[in-house]
């Protein structure tokens, strides 16, 4: 591989080996889709979020809602049009799931705001959370159903505000807790209801990699996909299971098969790298930057122009 257009090596994070490959310069053409979820670099605030993100020299950076809450909402929205970066989704909406109507009628309003919010930001997607189970509940399909109403009660606003909702499924080991949509099968099933404007999907790399027919799934997908988020699966799993996702090749997921199908689904927007991980928070965060470009250029770019799978 030429060296143009890269620099120095230096060593992974969080696995401390000697990189494989120098880390892209900023302005390489091969980062165009790259974007940065916040909380991969967990330690940044949105400032420093978004200078990185434009030191590195990516166009597109993935929010959340509660960096940007401490630095203000039109302070945040100022900070993201003057950067100039796209914003590929904000995170989170969703939660729909409780036993207590009161609480349900919260988390509509709650997600109200979320949409507005994301619209001020120029966020085109909204990612969605659906919520576990309501405590002392064992009714599965029944909190899947009220996730699925939820949405129907906030897909026409968030239309009107130019927003897509995007149901994001969750692992299964997820699902008494944070994520009653366990398969992207379920998440389309729901979004399948609604029209292409309104509701759309998140194929998160971790969350999906396991599911037999996920190749079919995604090609179901297709226009629908409003978030391709990458991180790995890592064995063995850590104690806090919310802090499992690996850096991109340090764990067993086949990111060429992934990132191929969801091109040949006609996906062609952002690749957000999203990755919780406390080894990885704990780094520096020039260093979880430069081990992100360099990972997604070995394992994610090449996959991202194929036609067919």
């Amino acid at each position: 591989m030429s060296d143009e257009g890269t620099t120095g090596g230096g060593f992974d994070v969080p696995s401390g080996r000697p990189a494989e490959m120098p880390t892209p310069r900023p302005g390489d053409p091969r980062l165009a889709r790259l974007s940065l979820n916040q909380r991969t670099i967990a330690g940044w605030s949105l400032r420093e979020a978004i200078d990185g993100t434009l030191q590195a020299g990516l166009g597109s950076i993935g929010l959340w809602r509660e960096p940007v809450a401490t630095a203000g909402l039109s302070t945040a929205a100022s900070w993201i049009a003057e950067s100039g970066l796209r914003v590929s989704s904000l995170c989170r909406g969703g939660f729909f799931t409780a036993a207590d109507p009161a609480l349900r009628r919260a988390a509509h309003e709650e997600n109200l705001r979320a949409i507005e919010e994301a619209a001020t930001l120029g966020a085109p997607t909204l990612v969605l959370v659906p919520g576990g189970l309501p405590e002392g509940s064992r009714d599965l399909v029944g909190a899947r159903s009220q996730a699925a109403q939820a949405i129907a009660e906030l897909a026409p606003v968030a239309r009107a505000h130019g927003v897509v909702l995007g149901i994001e499924p969750m692992h299964p080991i997820f699902t008494a807790d944070r994520g009653v949509v366990s398969t992207l099968a379920q998440a389309l099933d729901i979004a399948e209801q609604f029209p292409v404007d309104e509701v759309g999907v998140v194929v998160d790399s971790f969350h999906i990699w396991w599911e037999p027919d996920v190749e079919q799934q995604i090609g179901r997908a297709g226009e629908r996909i409003v978030s391709y988020q990458v991180g790995d699966w890592i064995t063995p799993l850590p104690a806090d299971s919310l802090l499992s996702r690996g850096m991109m090749g340090d764990g067993h997921i086949d990111f060429g098969f992934l990132t191929g199908a969801v091109a040949a689904a006609g996906y062609t927007g952002d690749v957000e790298v999203e990755i919780f991980n406390a080894e990885i928070w704990a780094a520096p965060g020039a260093d979880v930057m430069a081990t992100v470009l360099r990972r997604y250029m070995q394992l994610i770019e090449p996959w991202l122009q194929k036609t067919e799978v």
